[in-house]
């Protein structure tokens, strides 16, 4: 996934939902029409991710059976995936990935103290 992922989010009733993107072409072609583009070729990872009202650039955690039950009526994350990607609102996204960041300076090992 790139640096600047796009996502989609989607604002519920209870909470803000997002879906981390790995192809706009495929998201595209899915939004024309769901039937021919497969999920495995429109998004990062099969999660869901809710923000509690953080907007689409709050704190990601992965969605619970139960805010999506209570959201789009079934827990089944593949139907919430799609009603997201469908109903949602595209967007540029600077540092997310499936595991809702992108770190910083891995190569940094620990600090060094000095003594």
């Amino acid at each position: 996934m790139s640096p600047n992922a796009s996502k989609v989010f989607y604002k519920g009733s209870e909470d803000d939902f997002l879906v981390i993107l790995s192809s706009l072409d495929a998201y595209s072609l899915f939004r024309k029409d769901p039937s021919t583009t497969p999920l495995v070729d429109v998004v990062d990872s099969f999660k869901v991710f809710v923000t509690h009202r953080g907007g689409s650039q709050g704190i990601l955690d992965q969605a619970s059976k139960a805010a999506l039950e209570n959201e789009f009526g079934t827990d089944n994350v593949d139907e919430a995936i799609k009603q997201i990607l469908i109903k949602g609102d595209p967007q540029e996204g600077k540092g997310y990935n499936s595991k809702g960041f992108d770190s910083k300076n891995d190569s940094n090992g620990p600090a060094y103290t000095g003594h």
